[in-house]
């Protein structure tokens, strides 16, 4: 789905938006640059803003917190469908995607959505991700190495970002260093979905027998990988059928990879621009985790996320009705100065970090833990080994036209 179907049709604006152009007012390419400006003034002047098109964009931390944990607004995939179609959206591709991938937890309320979740829970222990921090240690370095060996300048998100989440998923999952190449290829057509629908749905046709495959090869010899832990999940949950369980694998891989690759990349960037707060970082080391989470509420990677009314409900005095789209505005929530100090001040010992940045409520993101270890790793390495790591050229800095999603094209960096 392009952004311009996203947002409802809005086409890029020139000029101040006018009040009832805020939400077009995402698509220029000063909001892409930098958006925080215009939720500042969505926050301020119109919090629960229905755009001409008819959707909702909320703004306030207050509202979103409560919405994302309010079973009124739904993320079950037909109501979306429904709600996308009323607008005339072109939504071919993201239709047979979630036709092809069933019912999963991402796409369903409850209590299916408990139901699925809890087979996730139960493989994907904290105790498993965290024990992948050596292994994520080993990549970075790997990966650091041949950037600098490549020569003087690197691009950051092509040379460690976008590698890093990838390589750790395949060895979470047991999926084999030989096999790795042609899984790391699908997922780079899975990207391409609304550019090429036929090639991308081809890919995840031979990416589904091979995850196939390796859930009957652990049936037969269950390993110390993700993959077997959800197979012995599912034998102690006969309700979980087989499509459920293939489903569940592929949401689990696929889950991370952008949202990693670009946490470490806006947030390598946000330090850059505050050498105090890069100093502070390499002087004590240990404030990488808070540091994390800072990074994490400061340039927000998940700027917005979608729900549809399922029962009509009030907020901030707005009444929102069943069939209506819901856009949270995660970006403006972590802003919020009614609930952040200095809210535009980079902080990585903000006390009492409570962002948005990985949802809150039944649908709070399940891999935010494994995305935060691989963004600790990656950022403290990078701070270590390479001190005068800096910008290659600022001029140059742009991010993907897509105003739900906050991502750099590339990050160009000396060191």
């Amino acid at each position: 789905m392009t952004s311009t179907d996203t947002l409802g049709g809005a086409r890029e604006t020139a000029g101040p938006a006018r009040p009832d152009d805020l939400a077009a007012a995402l698509l220029t390419s000063g909001a892409r640059r930098d958006p925080y400006p215009l939720y500042a003034r969505m926050r301020s002047e119109d919090p629960v803003h229905r755009s001409p098109q008819g959707i909702w964009y909320l703004t306030r931390y207050a509202d979103v917190e409560a919405a994302l944990g309010d079973l009124r607004l739904s993320n079950d995939r037909d109501r979306m469908t429904r709600a996308y179609s009323a607008l005339g959206g072109d939504l071919k591709a993201l239709s047979r995607l979630t036709d092809r991938l069933g019912r999963v937890m991402t796409n369903t309320d409850p209590p299916d959505h408990a139901r699925l979740r809890k087979l996730a829970n139960r493989a994907f222990t904290a105790r498993r991700v965290e024990a992948l921090r050596d292994g994520v240690r080993r990549i970075v370095d790997r990966l650091i190495d041949e950037a600098v060996a490549a020569g003087p300048v690197m691009d950051l998100i092509e040379a460690v970002a976008s590698p890093l989440p990838m390589s750790v998923v395949c060895e979470l999952f047991g999926i084999p260093e030989e096999d790795q190449p042609q899984v790391k290829s699908w997922f780079r057509r899975f990207g391409r979905l609304s550019e090429d629908i036929d090639r991308s749905e081809a890919a995840i046709d031979q990416y589904e027998e091979y995850l196939s495959g390796l859930i009957r090869q652990r049936r037969r010899a269950p390993g110390d990988d993700l993959i077997s832990a959800l197979v012995a999940t599912q034998a102690q949950d006969d309700r979980l059928t087989d499509s459920e369980l293939l489903s569940t694998c592929f949401v689990l891989i696929t889950a991370g990879d952008e949202t990693t690759t670009h946490l470490i990349g806006n947030g390598v960037l946000a330090l850059l621009r505050h050498p105090d707060q890069l100093a502070r970082l390499r002087a004590d080391p240990d404030l990488i985790r808070g540091a994390v989470e800072e990074l994490a509420r400061y340039d927000t990677v998940t700027q917005a996320i979608v729900r549809v009314v399922a029962q009509d409900l009030e907020i901030g005095g707005r009444t929102l009705r069943e069939g209506e789209l819901v856009y949270l505005f995660l970006g403006a929530t972590n802003r919020d100065p009614e609930r952040f100090e200095d809210p535009d001040r980079l902080d990585l010992s903000r006390p009492g970090n409570r962002h948005l940045s990985f949802g809150h409520g039944p649908h709070f993101c399940l891999g935010g833990p494994l995305a935060k270890l691989q963004t600790e790793v990656a950022v403290g390495t990078l701070v270590r080994r390479l001190p005068e790591l800096r910008l290659a050229d600022a001029s140059a800095l742009d991010w993907r036209d897509n105003p739900l999603q906050r991502r750099l094209t590339a990050l160009p960096l000396t060191y």
